[in-house]
């Protein structure tokens, strides 16, 4: 971000702003509706008060739009009008830091909590949220509602605080790595199980994720993640998981990286009809888990996937993906990033378990930690499971992205 001194501005206050825009070509727009071209705009900007050391107050607004779309192809994390998009009181002191109000809650990968960056609107959370400890050890305990974007009127959150949770930061416990353990848990009222009755969700989700470096070069990621709890008269269990392995040469022309990739998410094999074991998603951060074209989510899926990264200089970056996608169990359905059931399955479930195969490239540079610009293209071969229930349209995604962001401030810092 750019630092922009500004001497007329008091100590206490500072200004922060993001410009962002990404055009969009889909070829076969939510599967079905043909070609679009279409540009995704978002202006943020942010105002920090600090009227105390130990005290202060952040608010900021967004506006996004869906240029070139009709509105009935507009989905809901493409356009709110102005809107309050983050707002909260933070105290902190030492080793201690307090958050009251509308924020982003990211920890680790983003795979369970994130704020979805990549979409136009991204995720805030009403939440309350204590923070104990230092970069090195640290530990985050919240209670929250996510909000609700509403396009065209102030965005709200759910009847009263219902997902709650303690996120830890640790990198004394395995010598070289981070391990990110967690407890959540989701309290719904009002939901109907598989046999239509009428109840209350209460969901513990609890796992850990670690990320570190092997000698040799090999560095890793892995994620286990368990689910249960009750659903009205339904039990929950669930659980999902992924492994990354990686290998670096960083004395090679380019940098290069590569890696290989497993993720699984549990389905609901229908074994029991009073068990649920279709994971929960919660709220990640979905681009890209799957494939730029982003048709999947994280339940009921079986991903094996290979990267290779590569860096012609310090700003520039590339990254070439290809994936092979299939259901977990051909009994339960087929689910978008948004966590619905996009496909849902026959009562005696589908003939196949294959998805399809996605090829990605993205190319990032960064100019003076200011401006950074994104170029992509991912493609989906639709699998058997596409082809079946009329999604056997080959499907393609473009995009060129550029954000420009900067602070004003009276005595700027580096970041």
């Amino acid at each position: 971000m750019q630092a922009i001194q500004w001497s007329f501005l008091p100590a206490w206050l500072s200004f922060d702003m993001e410009v962002r825009d990404r055009g969009e070509y889909q070829n076969a727009f939510s599967a079905t509706k043909g070609e679009r071209v279409y540009s995704l705009t978002r202006v943020r900007g942010g105002m920090t008060i600090r009227p105390a050391r130990f005290l202060s107050l952040y608010m900021q607004f967004h506006d996004t739009h869906a240029l070139g779309q009709p509105l009935d192809l507009v989905s809901a994390n493409m356009r709110d009008g102005f809107d309050l998009r983050v707002g909260y009181l933070e105290f902190h002191r030492r080793n201690l830091q307090l958050l009251v109000g509308r924020q982003d809650l990211k920890f680790g990968s983003e795979r369970v909590i994130g704020v979805s960056d990549w979409t136009n609107n991204a995720r805030s959370f009403d939440a309350i949220l204590l923070g104990i400890g230092g970069l090195k050890n640290r530990l985050n305990i919240f209670t929250s509602s996510v909000v609700a974007v509403h396009p065209t009127s102030l965005d709200t959150h759910g009847n009263g605080l219902n997902f709650h949770g303690a996120y830890a930061s640790l990198q004394s416990v395995v010598p070289g790595a981070r391990v990110t353990p967690f407890v959540l848990i989701k309290a719904i009222r009002t939901v109907s199980s598989q046999q239509k009755v009428n109840g209350n969700e209460l969901e513990t989700t609890f796992g850990s994720e670690i990320e570190g470096k092997l000698p040799a070069h090999f560095s890793y990621q892995a994620m286990g993640t368990l689910q249960r709890g009750s659903y009205s008269n339904n039990s929950i269990h669930a659980g999902a998981g992924f492994a990354k392995l990686y290998y670096s040469m960083p004395k090679l022309p380019l940098q290069p990286r590569m890696g290989a990739e497993y993720d699984y998410a549990t389905g609901n094999p229908h074994r029991n009809a009073y068990r649920i074991s279709t994971y929960d998603n919660l709220y990640p951060s979905n681009h890209n888990i799957h494939g730029l074209v982003d048709q999947f989510g994280f339940q009921n899926i079986r991903m094996e996937r290979i990267h290779l990264d590569l860096r012609p200089t310090t700003n520039l970056s590339l990254l070439l993906q290809a994936g092979q996608q299939s259901l977990a169990t051909r009994m339960d359905s087929v689910y978008s990033s948004g966590g619905s059931a996009s496909i849902k399955a026959p009562a005696k479930g589908f003939a196949h378990s294959n998805l399809g195969n996605t090829m990605d490239l993205t190319i990032k540079y960064v100019y003076r930690e200011s401006v950074v610009a994104n170029l992509g293209v991912g493609h989906l071969f639709p699998g058997q499971v596409l082809k079946d229930n009329g999604r056997g349209i080959p499907q393609t995604i473009a995009y060129a992205g550029l954000t420009y962001r900067f602070r004003m401030e009276r005595n700027p810092s580096k970041e």
